[in-house]
């Protein structure tokens, strides 16, 4: 989608998880080589653009901790001068390129969950919505109590089951209530586990990136 608006775009290869999962469990002094790991794979880009919310939330609030903590005064320079360059995906449609309409062709009926970290983190507000609302052929539902959250939270998932499973539950009875054939959220963490219980209770209601429907043309229609 991104070269179809005419950028240039470069995937490297020695990228890595942004340490998230690590800093929050505990595992900090394992999260820290993970920061200057990055600044090397991206110092040169013009924008880096992350199809996680919850993945530029840890950069943004923790790697200027995590860089300070490491003691480099070069690297804390250059986290400083790249985190302003790192957008989430939506978010560099909307507020770096000014877009709503990108195009897109999407003929289904979709709903859409705003996560924790794309809505109290980033401030993403309506821009997602914004986007999804400009895509031609789209049956666009709003979903009950779309701001909360769907029990996943990383590790929360894991420590925390019986809790998380019942929020999950709730967010899939409000996906289902929407009779939306599609999902769509802009972080793959809570995408993961709605689609999980989805899959569980045989809904055939999938879970679908936001970049996956704005990916769509009328050329290629999905």
């Amino acid at each position: 989608m991104l070269e179809r608006l005419g950028h240039t775009v470069d995937f490297p290869a020695g990228q890595t998880c942004c340490g998230q999962m690590h800093w929050n469990t505990g595992y900090q002094a394992e999260a820290l080589p993970l920061v200057p790991r990055f600044v090397a794979q991206f110092r040169h880009a013009e924008a880096v653009v992350v199809p996680s919310s919850s993945c530029v939330a840890m950069m943004r609030d923790h790697y200027p901790i995590m860089a300070k903590e490491i003691g480099d005064a070069r690297l804390i320079a250059e986290v400083d001068q790249l985190l302003p360059r790192v957008y989430e995906f939506s978010e560099f449609l909307t507020r770096c390129l000014g877009l709503t309409d990108v195009g897109a062709y999407y003929p289904h009926r979709v709903t859409y969950h705003a996560s924790c970290h794309g809505l109290r983190n980033l401030g993403l507000a309506d821009g997602p919505l914004d986007l999804l609302r400009s895509v031609k052929g789209i049956n666009l539902i709003e979903i009950e109590n779309m701001d909360r959250c769907c029990g996943f939270g990383g590790t929360f998932a894991v420590k925390n089951a019986d809790v998380s499973s019942a929020m999950l539950a709730e967010k899939t009875t409000a996906v289902l209530n929407t009779g939306a054939e599609v999902c769509t959220a802009c972080d793959n963490s809570c995408l993961m586990g709605i689609q999980g219980a989805l899959h569980r209770q045989r809904t055939g209601v999938r879970t679908v990136h936001l970049a996956e429907i704005l990916a769509g043309s009328e050329e290629a229609p999905r």
